[in-house]
């Protein structure tokens, strides 16, 4: 069929929706929702046989739904309605949500239902819970929906009549988020930064100075001081206490001027935060409770180092600290290291936050780029045990090429990646990806993936063979699997064999090409990006860090735009 996307942007749901209905053999062409006119034109210009809404904000026009089925993606329970579904249900603490495809009509959320799944919460973030438990149940809705409009015999539910369990509710405002640090205990608080994660965050204060919170983690180690007291800080994050406990704020974006980003709290309040005691947690600890971006642990002969950083963004800081941490994990008694990102994102390269923030965007990118770079290198040298990147998670960008400097790379199936970094301002990128690349697929094959701007799921990634595995399993179940597989791998009976092959084939390589001269020509061109005349990625960069509204569809993502599509989808 031809499905027509219309979304807000093209967030890690509609990848995963479009890269599932592709697969499958659907023809699916996306219109960012600008205005009801370009929503207008876009079906006309396309005919769909369906419409899918995967994420928006604002209701599709009568003009559209009364002439065409269109299905929306809710992330709530049948019934539920409204704008900030996700964030009530987190915030009063439901045990169980779901994600409902219905029937768009004249009223909000209330259309015939098509599909419904559920799944038990987390205690987790928002946007957490929306890039893993949501994605999940929304790609087995859609797919259901889809079949059931297919076959044309499928009479939708209406929303009268459905087993709802589901309540209107509002859009949850700053006064519902409020935090009262004399009375919140710990939970609720973290319950209030969760249902806000990624946006809106909570309205606050640090320092005397109005900003917005994100990115909470529990520390059960509770210091001496008054609730709300600022009383420490690690990896970028400062320490807060409650009536009953304490928390760590991993993200602030300050209010009280125009432009200001995101960005670790450490940095948008550096004079205040340098004061503070480093509160350092041991890199390999036992202790569950000490939160830090970077873990280390042992399971027999395999070391797993973790790595979880916010939206998968790594800074300059970050690079260098994670370089360290896998020096730490090189230097242990083990055969294999796993490097296992974070559960939301294994990578997505440099911070274009930071970057952003410093007083020159130029200098703070060639610095960043240089310390992943490093880290890079780290990695493909080592020669002492066996690396594998694990990614329960999406990778883009530089983070997608940055995995495939371990030996060998395993992806969860329902995992994105976005192997390209033309997006941002046709940056060349780095990473040691002029070497990696080829070395995986081929030269003409690594120029296509290259060229190509759409995401990869794991699955066609694995085919392509620019991965090594594509575990078929949910989020939860991933590190079982992995532990399962690095065990045997550590354990294999020609693991010898295969550490010398390694050494061998990365002799060969260095004497054929050494790795400084793939840095030197890749960066070579990451400086034109940077300092040259051309100034993309600093534009494309601001209206990323920026959150820009869309004002046009790009065309790889919009095939009904494309002059003389038709013809080409007839042959």
């Amino acid at each position: 069929m031809r499905i027509l996307f219309l979304t807000h942007s093209f967030n890690s749901l509609t990848q995963r929706l479009f890269s599932e209905l592709r697969a499958r053999g659907h023809v699916v062409s996306i219109e960012f929702d600008i205005s009801d006119s370009v929503a207008e034109e876009a079906v006309a210009l396309f005919r769909p046989d369906l419409i899918v809404a995967p994420y928006l904000r604002r209701a599709i026009p009568d003009s559209i739904w009364s002439r065409n089925v269109c299905l929306i993606v809710h992330p709530g329970i049948p019934g539920d309605r409204g704008p900030s579904a996700l964030d009530w249900a987190i915030q009063n603490g439901e045990r169980e949500w779901g994600v409902t495809v219905l029937q768009a009509n004249a009223e909000m959320d209330a259309g015939d239902i098509w599909a419904s799944e559920s799944f038990p919460m987390r205690r987790a973030k928002k946007s957490s819970i929306y890039r893993n438990e949501v994605t999940e149940a929304a790609s087995r809705a859609v797919l259901a929906a889809v079949e059931r409009f297919a076959s044309g015999s499928f009479i939708p539910i209406p929303l009268a009549t459905a087993a709802a369990r589901g309540q209107l509710r509002p859009l949850m405002r700053q006064t519902d988020r409020r935090i009262d640090w004399s009375r919140d205990d710990t939970a609720t608080v973290i319950a209030k930064l969760n249902a806000a994660d990624g946006f809106p965050g909570v309205a606050d204060q640090l320092f005397g100075v109005p900003c917005n919170l994100f990115d909470v983690h529990a520390e059960a180690r509770r210091p001496d001081g008054m609730p709300g007291e600022i009383v420490a800080r690690r990896d970028g994050a400062l320490l807060r206490l409650t009536i009953d406990g304490a928390l760590w704020i991993g993200h602030v974006r300050r209010v009280d001027h125009d432009g200001a980003v995101k960005l670790p709290p450490t940095i948008a309040f550096a004079a205040q935060a340098a004061g503070l005691t480093e509160l350092a947690a041991p890199l390999m600890r036992d202790d569950g409770a000490q939160w830090s971006e970077l873990t280390y642990r042992e399971d027999g002969a395999v070391g797993y180092l973790a790595f979880e950083f916010y939206n998968g963004a790594m800074s300059t800081n970050q690079c260098r600290r994670l370089r360290e941490a896998f020096a730490f994990a090189r230097s242990r008694p083990t055969r294999v290291i796993v490097l296992e990102g974070g559960r939301d994102f294994w990578s997505n390269g440099i911070h274009l936050n930071t970057i952003e923030a410093a007083d020159s965007p130029a200098d703070e990118s060639w610095a960043n780029i240089n310390a992943i770079d490093d880290f890079a290198r780290d990695v493909i040298e080592t020669d002492t045990q066996l690396t594998v990147a694990a990614l329960c998670g999406n990778a883009g960008a530089g983070g997608a090429f940055l995995a495939l400097a371990a030996d060998q790379v395993w992806a969860r199936a329902g995992v994105i990646l976005n192997p390209h970094y033309k997006n941002m301002g046709n940056l060349y990128g780095s990473e040691y990806w002029t070497y990696q690349l080829p070395r995986r697929v081929g030269a003409d094959h690594a120029r296509r993936i290259m060229t190509n701007r759409l995401p990869l799921p794991a699955p066609q990634a694995l085919r392509e063979e620019l991965i090594d595995a594509s575990i078929d399993v949910a989020p939860a179940a991933f590190a079982e699997q992995v532990s399962t597989r690095a065990q045997a791998l550590a354990q294999a009976p020609d693991f010898a064999s295969r550490l010398d092959a390694k050494r061998a084939r990365r002799a060969h390589d260095e004497a054929e090409k050494p790795l400084a001269r793939y840095r030197q020509e890749e960066l070579k061109h990451m400086r034109r990006n940077f300092y040259g005349f051309d100034p993309s990625y600093h534009v494309a960069r601001y209206h990323f860090v920026a959150k820009s509204p869309n004002s046009w569809t790009p065309r790889h993502l919009a095939l009904h735009r494309e002059l003389g599509w038709r013809v080409a989808e007839t042959a």
